[in-house]
């Protein structure tokens, strides 16, 4: 199995992070952020991967810190469960229609940073939910997870459809992704190595 675990302390959050990319779709999720509890469950049930997730924040001053730092620890825990990436798709594409919205979501596991951002989300929150960190928890993912990632918004209009779409998106990207293919040898590249 391709399974990972990732923990963090710091002043402001306590992580601990389970992810195998080789599950069901499991989730065991509690960040004290019932709507990023809601995104993560998606990301991991379309993705197929089995994620176990606590986080305790300093909420009281508000969601930022713990956001942007499980961000990281999923960044961290999907590029260490990727291991050497031998025989894996190496990108995923997948577009998510979620009512009237539509994401594309397009990643490479390129061992390069880079997220190319492009949802206007037109509320800045859900429910108590700042949406401005959404951008936040993509880039920590992308940098952590040395993911090349672009999130584009083809059409939406609800907040909550075009974030919900983002995530199931992402989950479903990175399905592909690491998903093996018996006929690759080594890693996907021509250098021979990412």
């Amino acid at each position: 199995m391709r399974r990972a675990e990732v923990v963090r302390k710091t002043s402001e959050t306590e992580i601990e992070i389970m992810l195998n990319l080789d599950g069901q779709g499991s989730r065991e999720i509690d960040t004290g952020v019932s709507f990023l509890d809601h995104m993560l469950d998606l990301f991991a049930k379309h993705g197929l991967f089995d994620l176990e997730l606590k986080a305790k924040g300093d909420l009281e001053i508000d969601a930022h810190h713990t956001v942007e730092d499980i961000g990281i620890c999923l960044g961290k825990v999907i590029d260490k469960a990727v291991g050497d990436k031998a025989g894996i798709n190496r990108y995923g594409t997948e577009h998510v229609p979620m009512d009237e919205a539509l994401v594309l979501a397009s990643l490479d596991l390129s061992g390069r940073s880079y997220l190319a951002y492009d949802l206007e989300l037109f509320k800045a929150k859900v429910g108590d939910f700042d949406t401005e960190l959404v951008l936040e928890f993509m880039r920590a993912l992308t940098v952590n997870g040395r993911v090349t990632l672009h999130l584009r918004q083809l059409a939406g209009e609800n907040t909550h459809h075009i974030i919900e779409a983002a995530f199931k998106a992402l989950g479903r990207a990175l399905r592909r992704a690491v998903e093996q293919d018996e006929r690759i040898t080594g890693v996907m590249s021509t250098k021979g190595k990412l």
